[in-house]
């Protein structure tokens, strides 16, 4: 239990610092320098008005220097990355395992809120993402039981190899594939239905998870983006041939539901088919 309140403490400020990436990547600022501060009136933020979750509680949703309501998704960016960061922590204890979903939660809750309020998908997020999950799967393993991998790499590869190359097949394949069907959409459709930040986020996805996992996760995004994307649009009367759906927002949340979930999920099955 310490160790998972220790992973929620952790999960808090890096969600803080994600809050500043979001807003500030998709506007090519710094992420170093000058310090937090009011995205209104630009005023620096004091380190006692910026602390996690109830910093926002404390100023009455507003800023202390010219009263402008402060966006929910501050709290909601840093009270989600300590939940994910608690969970991983108290699923997988203190091991390299934990870190690495850590890693990956904090990487998808950028890319999800980043997505949903600009369109934008960051390299930093994508690019970067998927370099490190390349690299990880030398020490943490890309996934367990059968993978495509282990059927087509000879054994004498050793699980670390094998890992590191169910990462690339993944990165690649998914994102290839997911690039074709953008493709061919627009060839049909002669209008672009999906960005290049969606297949750069999709071989992030593939990197952590293998090529299973992406897969997976592009078939629940896939299909939790249509459902709740036609109701939005139906409620907000919107014109469904116009309206762009951030389809890396329902990537985002399929994959964490997938990384985090994904295990236990599949044991209950199981142990129902049984």
């Amino acid at each position: 239990m310490l160790v998972s309140l220790f992973a929620l403490a952790i999960g808090l400020l890096i969600g803080s610092f994600l809050n500043v990436c979001i807003y500030r990547m998709p506007r090519d600022l710094s992420v170093v320098s000058p310090r937090s501060f009011c995205p209104h009136c630009e005023h620096m933020i004091a380190w006692y008005d910026n602390i996690p979750v109830a910093s926002y509680w404390m100023l009455g949703r507003k800023c202390r220097h010219c009263g402008h309501p402060i966006s929910a998704r501050y709290p909601i960016v840093e009270a989600l990355t300590g939940v994910l960061f608690f969970f991983s922590a108290w699923f997988y204890g203190p091991a390299p395992l934990a870190v690495k979903y850590c890693l990956f939660s904090a990487l998808m809750i950028g890319l999800v809120f980043s997505d949903l309020e600009e369109r934008i998908l960051p390299n930093e997020f994508t690019v970067g993402g998927a370099v490190a999950g390349i690299l990880l799967a030398a020490w943490v393993p890309t996934a367990e039981g059968v993978t495509l991998a282990r059927m087509l790499l000879p054994a004498a590869w050793g699980p670390r190899w094998l890992s590191v190359a169910e990462a690339l097949m993944g990165a690649l394949f998914c994102s290839l594939l997911l690039w074709f069907v953008g493709w061919a959409y627009l060839k049909v459709r002669h209008k672009e239905g999906l960005g290049l930040g969606d297949v750069k986020m999709i071989a992030t996805i593939g990197a952590f998870l293998g090529l299973y996992g992406a897969m997976a996760t592009m078939i629940l995004g896939s299909l939790v983006g249509s459902v709740i994307g036609l109701l939005y649009i139906f409620i907000r009367k919107k014109d469904a041939s116009t309206y762009e759906l951030p389809f890396g927002t329902f990537l985002g949340i399929a994959a964490v539901g997938y990384a985090v979930f994904g295990d236990r999920i599949s044991a209950w099955w199981l142990g129902l088919a049984r």
